[in-house]
């Protein structure tokens, strides 16, 4: 059975910085954390521990029961980042959600500030490389755009067979400029394209990939 946090992990998650996340509790607390994934450990002096993007989750539902398998990454588990293209419709937005994103977004941004080498914020880490799909549409729905739904139009993003590259469609060309506006300032190199999508229609859509420099 899952096993919740503790209610002194939780005053613990709750002292953290509110900016970066830093930690400060004793060493069986801190390796408790770690070892249910909502904290690690920095690999360079003095080692300071600092939440994950779980552990930041956490942080915004705080009555919340975290199970011991609770996620290092932004994406699975209790939050979902959604894409556009799901098969069954998500439940409709409110304050929750937007809480879910906007944990799941600044989780990303701290995640790129302990793991690029330079700890640059506006580059993709090496996550969003290998979650494409996922970590653009967070950055989307971080932006304020709507991902489409049944009776809703918004964007779409899906794969591509270039190894770096996803897909984002809007139905309008103002949608997808807005879309390419708000991966740009995220950190994500644009370029748009024109496909013929039906006969005797052409629509507009951006390939993005992580920026590298």
């Amino acid at each position: 059975m899952a096993k919740p946090t503790t209610a002194a992990q939780r005053r613990v998650i709750a002292a953290a910085d509110p900016v970066t996340g830093r930690l400060s509790g004793t060493d069986a607390q801190l390796t408790a954390l770690v070892r249910l994934q909502l904290a690690f450990r920095h690999p360079r002096p003095p080692h300071a521990y600092f939440l994950t993007p779980a552990g930041h989750r956490v942080r915004e539902e705080p009555e919340r029961a975290v199970p011991e398998t609770a996620p290092v990454e932004p994406v699975p588990g209790v939050f979902a980042a959604r894409t556009g293209t799901e098969d069954t419709p998500p439940p409709e937005d409110g304050p929750a959600r937007t809480r879910e994103v906007r944990g799941a977004w600044l989780g990303l941004v701290e995640m790129r500030r302990m793991t690029n080498p330079d700890g640059d914020r506006d580059r993709p880490c090496a996550w969003e490389r290998t979650h494409l799909v996922q970590a653009a549409a967070i950055a989307l729905e971080a932006a304020g755009r709507a991902p489409a739904r049944p009776g809703r139009d918004g964007y779409r993003v899906t794969p591509t067979p270039q190894p770096e590259a996803v897909a984002v469609r809007e139905p309008t060309p103002e949608g997808v400029r807005a879309c390419a506006t708000a991966l740009e300032r995220a950190g994500w190199q644009v370029s748009e394209h024109s496909e013929r999508a039906a006969p005797g229609a052409a629509g507009r859509y951006v390939l993005v990939s992580p920026r590298r420099g």
